[in-house]
Formats: structure tokens, C-alpha cells, sequence
């Protein structure tokens, strides 16, 4: 039983993973190539979003070990047959005027997923990103950092100014694109150019827990490209006190009591980083991570799987991406188990800190440096 008097779905590690897996199984396409899956148990048709959250999460419990060399050349073709001569990879079971414009969730929000999950498998994609030719040339990138819309909606912003980065990254390291060293150098100086003094954060200020998270969920998009480039963060202090003051009563991380996977890995990340690279706040963010965990665990269900928002239905981007309430499905589970992962690394004597999580050396979410 946790200390708000819920019981909890598992009692160890060993237990997690094995419910977990289970689940992530039962979304898989029985008599199909291996790789394809179903979003959630409310849909019956396989999409390639949820092929690459069974990777992520099969690869951090070292499942993906498992796997014969054929099933890792079916699941390797299925991803890279979606796509295009652009480079994006596009889905027809979700495809929506949504995919092709938003970047929470879409072309360019999937092609990162798909990056991550290609190098989980050993493989890399096939085509190069013709949607980055634009920042080749020296200049652009500063000025498309500050023409972006930072004081509408600074987390959606940062979702787009994470992927081209994070794709940026992935064209130089894996598919031998040295001009894109050039173009991240100028992201990261048209960043760090809107990055506020003082708070840390990039958009409008924030001075209500609503505007305080959106604000936090924008930094975690554009800390990563930081964290994975191992480019120091400026105004750290001020982003450990921002990213604390998000956490609630229940331990979750957002303005509503039964906050997101999003809300919580937002704030989770950056703090379970910067706990090994600054000592200012080290005893708070531990303390943090401790009313964290249960939290995190109370939105495991018991057939192992996780929910975006306990008590509310979930709709990703499209009809076949839907999760009713207090229902299971592939994202949640990912980023909740992601989330055990940072857990773990700030609090090793825990449930989640003994075990040997398996991290992906590719720009995205889940590498650790």
C-alpha cells in the first residue's frame, strides 16, 4: 500500500517488468511480422507510433535481447517501410491535416520516435531528411529560433524546435552529415538568445502553476538537445527551483492532482540529470524523487500496463491513438517506465534503482550522459 492508501499493482522490479512486458505483448499483432502493435485495447489495427513505445520499453527492460535476428529484420523493415523520400516517416492508419502541421504529435513528432527505435534494433534510416536542407546555410537557424511563436504556447514551440534539433543531431551522428554541427552550434546560440534570465525557461513569464508547467514542459524539450550534446545549461539553479515548485501534493508533477506521463517525465528528467551535474538542490531533488515514485507506480494498472491521466479518457492525434478512462496504453506505458528509469539513477536503493536499465546512445529521450 503506498502512503496515500491506494495499493499499489506490483511490489518489485522483477514484478513491473513482467506485468509490463506481458502488456506491451498483448498490444502485438498476432500472425503478422514481428513489430506491429495496437495503441491500446481500445483499437484493433496496428500503428507504427505504438511499434516504436514496445521497442523503447522492451529495450529498457533488455528485452529487445530476446528478439532472433529475424524478428529484429521484420520489425527493422516494417518501421523503415513507412518512409517517404523526404525522410519523414508517415503512417497511413493515423494520417490527418492534424500529422502533416502540429509537432506534439505527427510527422515530424513520429520520425524522432522512429529514429530512436531504428538504433534500439541496430539499424539506421534509410533516406536523409530533406526537411533540414533549409538550416545549411549559416544565419538561418538564429533566425527561425526567434521568429517562433514563444509567448502563445511555448511548449508546443519547443516540441517543434525539439524535433528539428533532435533530427539535426541524429543526420550528424548517424547518417554522417557534418553541416548539421554548424546548424545545431546556431540553434543553440538562437537559444540560449530567448532563454530567460530569470527563470530559466523560454516564452512568457510564469506566474500561475498552469503557466509554471506549460513553461517546465517547454524546457524539457529543449533540454535534451542540451543534455545530448553535452552543452552546459545556463541558469541552472533557477531551472532546479522551477522544475521542483511543478511537483504536487501527490507527488506528481502539474497543476491537477492526477497530472500527465507528460506533466511527470517533463520534470523528472531534467531534475534526475542535473542531480549529477550541479549539488545545488541535491537533498531537495532526492526528497523529490521519493514522493515521485509512488506516484508514478499508482498509474500502473494491474494487466501491467499505464495511463496517461488517471480518471480521464486520452486522445493522441487520432481516432485509433485513443485510451478511455483509467485505461492502458503504449505511450503512457513508455514514458511511466521511461520515468522509473530516471527515478532509479537518483534513488538507486529503491524498487526501480536496482536494476540494470538499458539506454539508447541516440539524440531523443532516451539516452543517458
Amino acid at each position: 500500500m503506498s502512503r496515500h492508501g491506494t495499493y499499489l499493482p506490483a511490489r518489485n522490479i522483477t514484478e513491473i517488468r513482467e506485468k509490463t512486458l506481458r502488456y506491451v505483448e498483448s498490444m502485438r499483432i498476432q500472425g503478422r511480422p514481428h513489430g506491429q502493435y495496437r495503441y491500446s485495447a481500445s483499437n484493433e489495427d496496428p500503428v507504427l507510433y505504438a511499434s516504436t513505445y514496445a521497442c523503447l520499453v522492451r529495450h529498457l527492460y533488455g528485452d529487445v535481447d530476446r528478439l532472433s535476428e529475424q524478428e529484429k529484420r521484420e520489425w527493422v523493415d516494417y518501421m523503415q517501410s513507412h518512409q517517404s523520400d523526404d525522410g519523414l516517416f508517415r503512417d497511413p492508419a493515423i494520417g490527418n491535416r492534424l500529422a502533416n502541421s502540429v509537432d506534439w504529435w505527427g510527422w515530424r513528432h513520429l520520425t524522432v520516435h522512429v529514429t530512436l527505435a531504428l538504433a534500439a534494433l541496430g539499424a539506421v534510416a534509410q533516406r536523409r531528411f530533406q526537411f533540414l536542407e533549409r538550416f545549411r546555410d549559416r544565419g538561418c537557424m538564429p533566425r527561425w529560433v526567434e521568429s517562433r511563436r514563444w509567448k502563445d504556447n511555448p511548449a508546443n514551440v519547443s516540441n517543434e524546435i525539439q524535433n528539428f534539433g533532435t533530427l539535426l543531431q541524429y543526420t550528424r551522428d548517424f547518417q554522417g552529415e557534418t553541416w548539421a554541427e554548424n546548424a545545431l552550434n546556431d540553434l543553440f546560440d538562437g537559444l540560449d538568445a530567448v532563454q530567460d534570465s530569470e527563470t530559466g525557461l523560454w516564452g512568457n513569464r510564469f506566474d500561475t502553476p498552469a503557466l509554471l508547467s506549460n513553461g517546465v514542459q517547454a524546457g524539457y524539450h529543449l533540454w535534451l538537445l542540451y543534455f545530448y550534446d553535452r552543452k552546459p545549461l545556463r541558469f541552472v539553479e533557477r531551472i532546479v527551483d522551477n522544475c521542483l515548485a511543478t511537483q504536487n501534493e501527490l507527488g506528481g508533477f502539474g497543476p491537477f492532482l492526477n497530472s500527465s506521463a507528460c506533466e511527470d517525465i517533463d520534470s523528472i528528467d531534467p531534475l534526475a540529470r542535473l542531480y549529477f551535474v550541479t549539488s545545488y538542490g541535491k537533498g531537495r531533488i532526492h526528497s523529490s524523487m521519493e514522493r515521485a515514485l509512488n506516484w508514478v507506480l499508482a498509474n500502473m494498472n494491474t494487466d501491467g500496463g499505464f495511463v496517461f491521466r488517471r480518471y480521464e479518457p486520452f486522445l493522441y492525434g487520432h481516432g485509433s491513438m485513443f485510451s478511455g478512462t483509467n485505461r492502458s496504453a503504449m505511450f503512457p506505458t513508455w514514458f511511466r517506465t521511461l520515468s522509473f528509469a530516471w527515478l532509479g539513477k537518483v534513488l538507486p536503493s529503491s524498487i526501480v534503482g536496482g536494476f540494470d536499465w538499458r539506454f539508447v546512445e541516440c539524440p531523443g529521450y532516451q539516452f543517458w550522459r
